[in-house]
């Protein structure tokens, strides 16, 4: 059968182009849209979780002697941190000799060579994207499952940067333990609200850091003194930009949440007995 339209006529063609695209291109945007960004049951309770946890975060990291509850989770959030340095020397050619935690919520990353202008700020921006894939994941209980093994796998090279440093073996074990024990209550549903709290956490950790040693207490030895030294422009300055993506990264890290995981509380629940079946595997055990 001969064709309908003549690929000779391109007048012909370019109208009928034209047609379509204004016919269908707002219909396809308007699905688009109404699939990606409307937010059901179950997606509203984990953004009024999200707004909970940003709250008693904030609550709990200017309060005195309360603060305290939040410090294993700092400690974490710097191990993350560090490991954003030490990944990127790796990457760009440098050696990392090792990692070590401080208790009065510091971290050091010891390295030789690597390119600076990527591994300075990678500790923030770093830890900011790695809350952001989390917070990502804590949409979704499959998803959380991925995520923790994913993180037990990031532990293991910090562990073995940190051989040393007896305080980020324990801070990383015990992490680890939370997220094993979460993975054996009720098909690790709690999983994860852990997994998105420690996305909330190491998103808004870079934020409130920054601000707090470059505005607040204006510290001179922050990654971002040290890069202004070296490249230019004032560390309040890169420390505003990096605060400026690392919040850009948590909000693309809940956008993509809503638009992927619309599944119900009870559907991701079943999808999880399918999927790396904890309980199927303890009862065997």
């Amino acid at each position: 059968m001969p064709p309908l339209i003549s690929s000779s006529d391109p007048s012909t063609l370019g109208k009928l182009a034209r047609r379509t695209l204004v016919t269908a291109g707002p219909a396809a945007a308007h699905s688009l849209a109404k699939r990606g960004l409307t937010v059901n049951h179950t997606q509203g309770v984990t953004l009024g979780v999200i707004i909970a946890y940003i709250v008693v975060i904030a609550l709990l990291w200017n309060i005195p002697y309360v603060r305290w509850v939040l410090w294993p989770f700092k400690m974490l959030v710097i191990a993350f941190h560090e490991f954003g340095h030490a990944i990127t020397a790796c990457c760009t050619g440098g050696r990392v000799e090792s990692i070590s935690l401080d208790p009065h919520e510091g971290g050091v990353t010891h390295m030789r060579g690597g390119k600076q202008a990527i591994t300075l700020p990678a500790g923030y921006l770093g830890s900011s994207l790695i809350g952001a894939l989390l917070t990502f994941c804590g949409f979704n209980i499959v998803a959380s499952k991925i995520a923790s093994i994913v993180l037990g796998v990031c532990f293991l090279l910090t562990l073995w940067w940190a051989r040393k440093d007896w305080l980020t073996i324990i801070t990383i074990l015990l992490a680890v333990g939370l997220l094993v024990a979460c993975w054996f209550i009720k098909h690790a549903e709690p999983l994860r609200f852990v997994v998105l709290f420690i996305g909330v956490m190491s998103s808004l950790y870079s934020v409130w850091d920054i601000c707090d040693d470059l505005i607040l207490r204006k510290i001179n030895s922050s990654d971002a003194s040290v890069f202004a030294k070296r490249y230019g422009g004032s560390s309040q300055c890169w420390g505003i930009i990096w605060s400026m993506v690392s919040l850009t990264f948590m909000i693309c890290g809940i956008l993509a949440g809503l638009a992927a995981f619309k599944q119900s509380f009870q559907q991701q629940e079943d999808d999880s007995k399918d999927i790396i079946p904890t309980v199927r595997m303890l009862l065997r055990i």
